[in-house]
């Protein structure tokens, strides 16, 4: 493989805007459960290109601190904002999600989408020390993140460094059981909603981008220069259907 770019940053260049795991469908069913007005606070960490944020300012017109570690990021977060007509809504932040540049229980809610996954679990658990930290009593964090099927050790190291392998970036998912006690042993009461993979299913980028954009993907990941990355992450995926999938965790802080 001639590029050794991270898988996400690899579909954003193919054209893809939802880069979630559990696409659209998971992230609109915990956004259903956070119960949003436009007196809400939120806070989303990683916002990436700034999706999420730009869906919530316009559907509720609620106040969001969009923030990111990557400057790069936040640069295309910024024109995808400007170009919605929702700077007004939505603060850009650098920062780190281990350390939160906000005061204690500033937020209503906290979103958190495809983050947790990539960091080890002592540093999954500082993170959400810090939403539990910035979130008010009785406020909720939703999280979506990637989660294994596996059934020994052995199976499991392997499909995580086959993951490695194919999205260049060290993954460390976890069973939904895993998943449920982290957030537990943070202090969160988490529901959970788990499903198959459709990041990179035909099925998933047509109902996440519509026909056309899902065809347009698939076109721009054929070309030469991308041929091989594109075929690579689609085969592990497609291999890997029964022992990867998503988990959806709408956790609230007690009041």
């Amino acid at each position: 493989m001639a590029a050794k770019e991270a898988g996400h940053s690899f579909l954003a260049r193919l054209g893809k805007t939802k880069l979630r795991p559990g696409g659209a469908e998971a992230t609109n069913w915990l956004i259903e459960h956070a119960h949003i007005t436009a007196d809400t606070k939120v806070l989303e960490v990683a916002c990436n290109m700034g999706t999420t944020s730009i869906m919530l300012a316009k559907k509720y017109g609620c106040s969001i601190k969009a923030l990111d570690q990557s400057k790069s990021a936040l640069e295309k977060a910024k024109v995808n904002i400007k170009n919605n007509g929702v700077d007004n809504l939505i603060e850009l932040v650098h920062g780190s999600a281990t350390k939160l540049p906000f005061e204690d229980e500033s937020f209503d809610v906290v979103i958190n989408e495809a983050m947790l996954t990539m960091l080890p679990t002592p540093t999954k658990a500082k993170a959400l020390a810090e939403y539990f930290r910035v979130l008010r009593p009785g406020g909720v964090l939703l999280t979506h993140d990637v989660c294994l099927y596996v059934d020994n050790d052995e199976q499991r190291q392997k499909v995580i460094n086959d993951m490695h392998d194919a999205i260049n970036v060290p993954a460390q998912p976890l069973t939904v059981d895993e998943w449920k006690n982290l957030l537990k042993d943070n202090g969160f009461d988490p529901v959970i909603k788990q499903g198959a993979m459709t990041l990179m299913s035909p099925e998933g980028m047509i109902k996440d981008e519509g026909l056309d954009r899902a065809l347009e993907i698939v076109h721009n990941g054929l070309k030469p220069e991308n041929r091989a990355q594109f075929e690579h992450m689609a085969n592990f995926f497609f291999d890997n259907a029964k022992t990867l999938g998503y988990v959806a965790c709408c956790s609230k802080k007690p009041a």
